[in-house]
Order: C-alpha cells, then sequence, then structure tokens
C-alpha cells in the first residue's frame, strides 16, 4: 500500500507593502502551495509609491513625491508591465537660478544659456574642460567632485544650494560617491534619464500593487505595525523590508536619513506648465515644486494640484526617504548587518532593511531575485 503524505502549506510573513514586500508576496504565491501575511504600518499599500486620485480635481497625485519609472533591465520593465499599462513618459527638468529658468540635467542648452554663447558639442567639450579644476586628482567629497568635471560657476548655479537644502549639509561635508557620475550632456538631449524604457502607469501606482497582491494566497493588513510583539513563531519565514536599525530597537544608534514633506495647493489651470521645477537658490526654502497633472499628460483637468517639497531630518515620526551614510552611518550599519547574519529565518531586503538608495527597478530586481533564490 502506498501512502501519500499531503505537503505542508508554508507560512510567510512580509513586512511592507512598498515594491520589495508587494513582489515578494506575489512571487511566492505564484509558486503556490503557501501563505502570504502581508503588513504595513500606513493605512495603504504601495510605500512610497502610493497614488490617489484627488478628489477635488480628478488629479492622479503622487502622494510621497513624483516616480517616474525608468531602467536598463529588460526583466524589470516586462515584470512591472503584467499589472500596469505602462505610458510613455519623459521626464524633462527645469531648474531656476536667480530668477531664470534653465534646462537639467545640464545639456548643451544649459551651457550656452548659462555663459551666453552657442557653442557646438565640440566646443562646449573644450570649453568645459578649460573651466573645470585639474588640481582635483581624487575628490574628497561632493563638491571637490563636481568642481573638478563643471567648474566653480556652474556647480553653485546648479548644485551647491540645491544639494544644501536636500542633505541639510554643506556640500563639502558629503561623500563624493552621492555624486556618482555628473550629469552633463554636450546636446540639447533634456530628457532627465537615459535608461530605455521609461513611463508612468496609466491607472497611477497604486493600481499596480492591488493587482500584485490579489491573490487567494496573499492576505493584507495595513494599519498593522511590526515590532516586539508581533508573533513570528507561526510563519516559517520573514521577508523584512523596515528600516533596519528600528527592527533592532536602535541599539547601536539611529541611522541617519533625510526625509521629504510636502505644501498641497490646488489651483485652476496649469501652475507651471512643467511636471517638475527644481528650485536651485538656496534663499528659497524648497528644493522643487512638482505638478501632478503633467504626469499624466493623456488626461485632461480643468484644475491642477503641485506640491512644494521641502527637506529636512528624519525624526521619529518621520518617513525615512534618503539614507545619508556618513561614517558614523556606515559603522553603525556594520554593526546591525552582523545581527541580521544571525538570524535564519530573516529575509532583509529594500532600501530600508539594506540602508542604500534604490531607484524602483534595482528594488524590484533585488526582490526578484530573493524570491527566485529561496528554497
Amino acid at each position: 500500500m502506498i501512502i501519500i503524505t499531503e505537503q505542508r502549506m508554508k507560512k510567510y510573513l512580509v513586512v511592507g507593502a512598498g515594491f520589495a514586500g508587494a513582489v515578494v508576496a506575489e512571487r511566492l504565491a505564484a509558486r503556490g502551495n503557501c501563505k502570504v501575511l502581508v503588513v504595513d504600518e500606513r493605512p495603504h499599500i504601495g510605500g512610497n509609491c502610493h497614488s490617489e486620485r484627488d478628489a477635488a480635481t480628478g488629479v492622479m497625485v503622487h502622494t510621497y513625491g513624483p516616480h517616474i519609472f525608468n531602467t536598463d533591465i529588460q526583466k524589470v520593465w516586462d515584470y512591472i508591465c503584467q499589472f500596469c499599462e505602462m505610458m510613455p513618459f519623459t521626464n524633462r527638468v527645469k531648474t531656476i537660478y536667480e530668477g531664470k529658468v534653465y534646462s537639467m540635467p545640464i545639456n548643451l542648452h544649459t551651457i550656452n544659456q548659462f555663459y551666453g554663447k552657442a557653442l557646438s558639442p565640440a566646443e562646449a567639450r573644450e570649453f568645459i574642460e578649460s573651466i573645470s579644476d585639474k588640481d582635483i586628482i581624487e575628490p574628497r567629497n561632493f563638491e571637490e567632485q563636481a568642481i573638478k568635471f563643471i567648474g566653480p560657476d556652474l556647480y553653485k548655479a546648479f548644485f551647491y544650494g540645491y544639494t544644501k537644502k536636500q542633505w541639510g549639509l554643506e556640500p563639502r561635508e558629503l561623500p563624493a560617491s552621492i555624486l556618482k557620475r555628473l550629469p552633463v550632456r554636450f546636446n540639447y538631449n533634456d530628457n532627465y534619464y537615459m535608461h530605455p524604457y521609461q513611463g508612468i502607469p496609466k491607472e497611477g501606482y497604486t493600481a499596480i500593487f492591488e493587482k500584485m497582491l490579489d491573490s487567494p494566497n496573499i492576505e493584507v493588513k495595513v494599519d498593522t505595525k511590526f515590532d516586539d510583539h508581533f508573533d513570528t513563531t507561526s510563519f516559517d519565514h520573514v521577508f523584512y523590508t523596515g528600516p533596519i536599525d528600528e527592527f533592532f530597537g536602535y541599539k547601536y544608534g539611529p541611522l541617519g536619513y533625510r526625509t521629504v514633506y510636502f505644501e498641497r495647493y490646488e489651483a485652476d489651470g496649469d501652475f507651471q506648465g512643467n511636471a517638475v521645477i527644481n528650485y536651485a537658490d538656496v534663499t528659497v526654502p524648497y528644493t522643487r515644486i512638482h505638478e501632478h497633472k503633467h504626469f499624466a499628460p493623456w488626461e485632461e483637468h480643468e484644475k491642477t494640484v503641485y506640491m512644494k517639497e521641502f527637506s529636512k531630518e528624519t525624526t521619529e515620526d518621520d518617513v525615512p526617504y534618503y539614507p545619508i551614510r556618513l561614517d558614523k552611518d556606515m559603522k553603525r550599519l556594520e554593526k546591525y548587518q552582523k545581527e541580521v547574519k544571525r538570524l535564519n529565518y530573516f529575509t532583509f531586503l529594500g532600501r530600508l532593511a539594506t540602508y542604500k538608495y534604490m531607484d524602483m527597478d534595482h528594488v524590484i530586481a533585488e526582490a526578484l531575485e530573493v524570491v527566485e533564490n529561496f528554497e
């Protein structure tokens, strides 16, 4: 007689309903023979990518700031397009400095307009080379990194004030690695991104998460905080996407983050004529204004919603956005990472759990890889 033993259904806990958590939950549920519980302390799914249609104007609003999906990873693009109709969108950012509007990132138009010239691409390369600081061999900080390649004038105009407001520090106090590559183009291409795949989901980002988490094998609980009182003993594995320092009760001290907050306005017509305009002057308290109707040019709205974006240091009540990653932070992170290695049935992933700045596509790529390698 052959006895067939039914395989026990696995139970997984996913902490966080942003892209990292949602991708893990969707991929695990697609395997079958498991139940996945997704919890998030916020009252909604989608994390910082959450979007919602404004009741008064009908405009689709990116609640936590603009999110333009862009990637050079074919696998990620194909994956995300399963859950939405991705509409083509080119992010053409403008910057206001001393009362004049410039194109960003720095391109041939920016250079010619700023210096009052009509340089060709070759002439512009030669000109930028002549004003760059050749005495800086190995940049020690953000400021030296910028001046080494574009000289002091362009640095002061387009990097100094904005960076100081964004990070709350003098740029010379920031590591050079923040400015990984200098975004300077010697043509008139004003597309903010260079990746081949760029777009915004037609029905907003929240609709993507609703489809990803719509499975009989997935249960979602919002307004549910994961803390020391949360019982994890009934789960076979926990995928954690929250702040790594918070998980360990800040035992080695909090990691440094910057956060952003917004002043929201409604108006008739069109406020600024563009999705994003940066404000480079250090005397202007906000870093940029984003007008959300322009993130969906396929829609028409008589009214508009725009937000002034401010940056500040993160407190316990704030949503952490950008890891600062100063030396003291990295030393604390190393201690937390040693603690993580001792946890056998926990996987830490996503920007908060790894304390790395990650674009949406890299978060998705990491989550896909985590599940692919999970047994």
